[in-house]
């Protein structure tokens, strides 16, 4: 049986797969999720959910930080077990996009639902609008703009006295959406969420068309209620950056200098989608390597139309924040344990450089252990092969980085439906629930002592073992021979080139 479904099954498989009480369970428990988000993003400001000023259409009601706690982890938890069952006994497709997207984009376009899980979408708004207002968010932070701006000064606490980590094409969007909100810090974030909409919505249709099934696009992210959570509700950049990797991948079969112009824009959107710009020439290489440097040459090329000019445009301070931050702990990783065992006897500075460099060993191991483990999993041609080494480079650093959060996650899981079935979904289903209820209910703000105590308790502790576990699950199943229990998929037939 092979791993994924060929082109001419796509249309019929899910399509006739008759409801079953296990199935109307299943989407019941997907459907419970997603109802959860949305009464955490309609109602007003909380533990979770930062305050937008006057104006929109919350509900007068605003949920305590115990209640807002709770409800966004019963949410995360029915949706990772409906994702599970999901993948087990599958859903009827037909239909299925339109119901996955229908609920999150009224909510979102109409204000109704604004962006929570943190404070990051009243950043970009910042940034956005120190860059439309003449100035450099690269340079200068929230609490360092002259006078009294209603969208600046919005920044809450840690993030107010820290300039943009994000790329030059990421600002130049946050520009955009500040340019349409103007001094209204509710209409800039509802310009950049609706963004955030339209590149969660983009994914799927680019992945169906480069091959994948509409049962996993469906399940692993369209109608992935943690994905749904991190990439519209929670708005975060990455959603945006994982768009434009994809659209690189869907390019790449196509025309080289076209995937270069989306791989710049990736880039130029966030550092860490440069693994891109190395898959696919890794899959040029391994599938048509007569003609690669030409080939390579014009996709380099593309890579430098784009990204040349918007670093050029965001100034020489464009890397200043990346660098401060590369040494950044989470607590949610077992980096956090490493250091706090070894920060006494060596000191906080060699500490922090012996958590980066067993950081960066830990992750070419994982990179040799995904590898293995998607050995015949994608299809034999360019499109398959990028998107395996996109996803094996991307999860391989989103699971071994000393800081990651789990947004940092949505490229893992842009890409693993274009994988055939294996381990992996259920081992990174694992980790990303872990994540996610660690950054649970997502702001320094608003909670009491105890919810404050339980949540930090719950990232400090039992989460980073889950990544250790997660870490010696995939190991063992790679050495294991486990995860292969499905036939190499067939080669997609190539588009003409251009």
């Amino acid at each position: 049986m092979a791993a994924g479904l060929r082109r001419d099954e796509r249309s019929t498989t899910g399509a006739d797969v008759p409801w079953t009480p296990r199935r109307v369970t299943t989407a019941g428990l997907l459907l419970a999720a997603v109802l959860l988000l949305l009464l955490v993003g309609i109602a007003g400001p909380s533990a979770a959910k930062p305050p937008l000023g006057p104006g929109g259409q919350e509900l007068p009601w605003a949920p305590g930080p115990w209640l807002v706690t709770v409800l966004l982890w019963t949410a995360y938890v029915l949706g990772a077990l409906g994702v599970h069952l999901h993948l087990r006994w599958g859903l009827p497709t037909r239909g299925s996009w339109t119901w996955a997207l229908a609920l999150p984009a009224i909510a979102v376009a109409t204000g109704w639902a604004t962006a929570f899980g943190s404070a990051d979408h009243t950043n970009y708004a910042a940034y956005g609008r120190i860059a439309d207002l003449g100035g450099d968010p690269y340079l200068t932070a929230p609490n360092s703009w002259p006078g009294h701006d209603p969208v600046i000064s919005a920044v809450r606490p840690p993030w107010d006295g820290t300039t943009s980590i994000y790329g030059p094409f990421a600002t130049l969007l946050q520009q955009a959406a500040s340019a349409l909100g103007g001094s209204n810090l509710r209409a800039t974030v509802l310009w950049w969420q609706v963004g955030c909409l339209v590149a969660f919505a983009v994914v799927p249709m680019l992945l169906e068309q480069s091959g994948a099934s509409r049962s996993r696009v469906t399940a692993l992210w369209l109608a992935n209620p943690l994905v749904l959570g991190l990439a519209v509700f929670g708005a975060h950049v990455d959603v945006v950056a994982a768009a434009l990797v994809v659209l690189t991948l869907w390019a790449a079969p196509r025309s080289a200098f076209v995937a270069g112009l989306f791989a710049g824009l990736a880039v130029s959107t966030k550092v860490t989608a440069a693994v891109v710009v190395v898959a696919v020439l890794v899959a040029w290489w391994v599938h048509e390597r007569r003609g690669w440097g030409s080939r390579s040459a014009r996709y380099v090329g593309g890579v430098l139309v784009t990204a040349v000019p918007l670093h050029w445009w965001a100034g020489p301070h464009v890397f200043d924040q990346l660098e401060r931050a590369r040494r950044s702990i989470s607590l949610a990783t077992p980096w956090r344990l490493v250091y706090q065992l070894v920060d006494g006897p060596l000191g906080g500075a060699a500490a922090r450089t012996l958590v980066t460099v067993l950081s960066v060993v830990v992750a070419l191991l994982l990179v040799v252990v995904l590898a293995r483990l998607t050995r015949g999993l994608a299809p034999v041609s360019v499109l398959g092969t990028a998107t395996r080494w996109t996803f094996v480079l991307s999860t391989a650093y989103a699971l071994s980085a000393a800081y990651s959060l789990p947004w940092y996650l949505l490229l893992t899981w842009a890409t693993l439906p274009l994988l055939g079935a294996s381990v992996l979904d259920r081992a990174l289903l694992v980790h990303l629930l872990a994540a996610t209820l660690a950054y649970v209910p997502g702001r320094v703000e608003g909670m009491t002592a105890t919810v404050q105590r339980v949540t930090l308790w719950v990232r400090r502790v039992p989460v980073p073992y889950a990544v250790l576990l997660v870490w010696g699950w995939l190991t063992r199943a790679a050495w294991s021979g486990s995860s292969r229990s499905r036939a190499p998929r067939p080669p997609e037939p190539a588009p003409p080139p251009r």
